[in-house]
């Protein structure tokens, strides 16, 4: 078993990325999941920090970790840290007395410790509820070997390092998480049929899928290839111009597909209009992809049924005061 530690707020929309690098993902507490296996894919996701051998888990007091940790089989030797985390401030434990009281117990069993560059580093997560602010009924100790940290410097980019980009642009690191829930991973297929600047096909590349891009606009068809030839120049790619409710692709030619619908507010079409071609770009998108991810400024919900889709999670992505995201997962 492994435990995860959760990045974001969302916890129900982190451990849903996290099954697309894991399996058995469950989630235990504020920012933590559990999981049965992972793959490599884990090292791209965007809402996990960490992955560790999972120890157990136990009430969120110390005395309580450190029973834990007497009771179980250390399989390690050489030297050792360990950080406590009071993860979003739900238990209000004292994180160094547990360090303290967990490393003793280490040194006990012949362990050295080393703060700088351990051989091994014990992670003691205390946490309340997933998504909570600290329910004393549900809360939770964690211990973990830590195994890997994840990569997050990707966050670090902006849409308007690229050469082509427009206002209003998705972030790297929601790009990113969109993507894995969708299904982007090295050998597969990655379909956008609406793709503006490309910031999504951007993502799926940087996780290893073939991407294929198509919009309604020529100066975004320029734009998208460029930021991909730029950024990612080895990266197995196509885009075209044309209509996303008349795609240029055989049936099933899509290993997974993700959406991003024009806006609302930003966008220059007609409400009845918008939703026509929402509708037909859905059923469009059943036919060439056997899933796909939805994330829109309202959701589409009722669009998606409509074309044959069957929903498998809703989220809403609070973005910022005036903008939540609405994120449909489908499933032919």
């Amino acid at each position: 078993m492994y435990l995860l530690e959760l990045a974001g707020q969302d916890d129900a929309f982190a451990a849903c990325e996290a099954e697309s690098a894991a399996t058995g993902v469950e989630l235990v507490g504020a920012g933590l999941a559990t999981a049965r296996a992972l793959t490599d894919r884990v090292d791209a996701l965007a809402f996990t920090r960490r992955a560790s051998a999972l120890v157990g888990t136990t009430d969120p007091t110390v005395e309580n970790a450190a029973a834990l940790l007497c009771a179980a089989g250390v399989d390690r030797e050489g030297s050792v840290a360990v950080r406590a985390v009071d993860v979003r401030g739900t238990t209000g434990v004292d994180t160094q007395r547990a360090e303290r009281a967990l490393g003793d117990l280490l040194v006990d069993r012949g362990f050295r410790v080393d703060l700088d560059d351990p051989d091994h580093e014990l992670r003691a997560l205390f946490a309340g509820p997933p998504g909570s602010d600290g329910d004393s009924d549900s809360r939770v100790c964690a211990l973990g070997w830590l195994t890997r940290a994840v990569e997050r410097s990707f966050g670090e980019r902006r849409p308007s390092d690229r050469p082509f980009f427009q206002p209003g642009s998705m972030d790297p690191i929601h790009a990113r998480a969109l993507v894995n829930v969708a299904g982007a991973r090295p050998g597969g297929t990655l379909l956008d049929p609406m793709c503006g600047t490309g910031g999504l096909l951007l993502e799926g590349a940087l996780v290893g899928a073939r991407v294929v891009g198509v919009d309604a606009q020529a100066k975004m068809v320029a734009g998208t290839r460029r930021n991909l030839r730029e950024l990612v120049p080895d990266a197995p790619a196509a885009v075209c111009r044309g209509d996303a409710t008349r795609l240029p692709l055989a049936e099933d030619a899509a290993d997974a597909a993700v959406v991003d619908v024009p806006y609302g507010r930003q966008s220059k079409i007609e409400a009845d209009s918008l939703d026509a071609l929402v509708g037909d770009a859905l059923a469009e998108v059943r036919r060439v992809s056997p899933r796909a991810v939805v994330v829109g400024d309202r959701s589409w919900v009722g669009a998606a049924r409509d074309a044959g889709w069957t929903v498998e999670r809703s989220f809403e992505r609070r973005v910022h005061r005036s903008l939540v995201r609405h994120v449909l997962v489908l499933a032919r």
